[in-house]
């Protein structure tokens, strides 16, 4: 999940497969959460910037990590959206920290 968001914009396809996310429930969290409403171009298109992508994740870490129900979720991003978002980068980071040192370890466990 580390990826560096260096376009401004990006389609559905591509959160998609940035966050591992299906495009038909992105499409549904739209319809459930104020906050994630991505610029449409004129053929009606999504087009997600960064900022999007970082909301979709705290929605998905409440939703799917955390084992939140959709009304609950959107409550507790009401209520206290900076914490959500300090707990969702650093499960982030933690994860990323996890798949180096995996990796590292995949690395060197041939070796010994």
């Amino acid at each position: 999940m580390n990826n560096d968001l260096t376009k401004k914009y990006y389609t559905i396809g591509q959160v998609s497969e940035i966050l591992d996310i299906p495009a038909p429930t992105l499409r549904y969290w739209e319809k459930r959460f104020a906050i994630l409403r991505p610029h449409r171009n004129q053929g009606q298109q999504r087009r997600y910037t960064p900022d999007d992508i970082e909301k979709i994740r705290m929605v998905n870490y409440l939703v799917k990590e955390r084992g939140l129900h959709i009304d609950a979720a959107i409550e507790r991003l009401n209520t206290d959206s900076n914490s959500v978002a300090r707990h969702a980068a650093a499960v982030n980071r933690l994860r990323d920290i996890r798949n180096t040192l995996d990796a590292m370890l995949a690395t060197i466990s041939p070796l010994t």
